[in-house]
């Protein structure tokens, strides 16, 4: 399994930054010099585009059993960096929301960021397989729900509150279910992370269901001010997220050395 993923890195990982690359040269859509959320979107593309080369580049230098973890951390900003350029020029184009860019983005990437609490488990010691199961079933009805009812498929209320139900779900699982029982087995800088990635799913993912009040149930802000919100909220807790796993690997890596 790590010679498939050293490959992978190897091989793949440069082909996925010059796609990174070409999308972002060939993004067609001009900037306005008073377009902020519009600078934010080529902001945060940049920034994922950055994030990824340091995950991917990181993840040669870890002990094996992490690099799983650390090449996912670079997926997530990877795809992120991809969606953002399009919901980018979406922006700039047509000034509305780039609802379907977005979430398409999070189905992918959500599911993998709350995997990686099962992965930075596995890494140092044996965890439940349905703790995998449960947290990205869960993080799927978050997702799917909210999708459901900003597009007007549910009930705005309906689709808020079976989103809650899932990511109150993940809340419990990462905190007093099956991934909080295996941590006290885990290596004190593992246990950090942890904390710390479980902190930004209960504090920096609150904004998400704000965000979603705000816009469309209460309709209180308007699509600059929502896109704001949203490209805020996914710029600071993709990467804080995958820093997270970093530091665990780092530390990990450093005291086996």
């Amino acid at each position: 399994m790590n010679n498939v993923i050293t490959k992978l890195t190897k091989y793949l990982i440069p082909d996925g930054l010059d796609a990174l690359l070409h999308i972002a040269a060939f993004a067609s859509a001009n900037l306005q010099t008073g377009d902020f959320v519009g600078m934010s979107f080529w902001i945060i593309s940049i920034g994922m585009v950055a994030a990824t080369v340091f995950f991917f580049m990181e993840s040669m230098k870890v002990e094996a059993h992490w690099r799983t973890s650390l090449v996912v951390a670079g997926l997530v900003t990877m795809i992120a960096a991809v969606h953002y350029f399009y919901m980018r020029d979406v922006w700039v184009a047509t000034g509305e929301t780039p609802t379907v860019y977005r979430y398409i983005d999070w189905i992918l990437t959500v599911p993998l960021q709350i995997v990686e609490f099962y992965l930075i488990l596995a890494a140092v010691g044996a965890v439940a397989g349905r703790v995998f199961w449960n947290l990205l079933i869960a993080s799927l009805v978050m997702l799917i729900a909210g999708y459901c009812g900003e597009v007007g498929y549910v009930n705005v209320w309906l689709g808020f509150v079976i989103g809650m139900l899932g990511w109150i779900y993940i809340l419990y699982a990462i905190f007093a279910g099956d991934a909080q029982e295996n941590l006290s087995s885990a290596p004190e800088g593992v246990q950090s992370a942890f904390k710390t990635m479980r902190l930004i799913v209960l504090v920096g993912w609150a904004i998400y269901p704000l965000g979603y009040i705000l816009g469309y149930v209460g309709q209180q802000v308007d699509a600059a001010s929502l896109n704001a919100i949203y490209n805020v909220a996914d710029f600071v807790n993709k990467i804080a997220f995958g820093l997270m796993i970093w530091a665990a690997a780092t530390s990990s890596s450093a005291k086996t050395a």
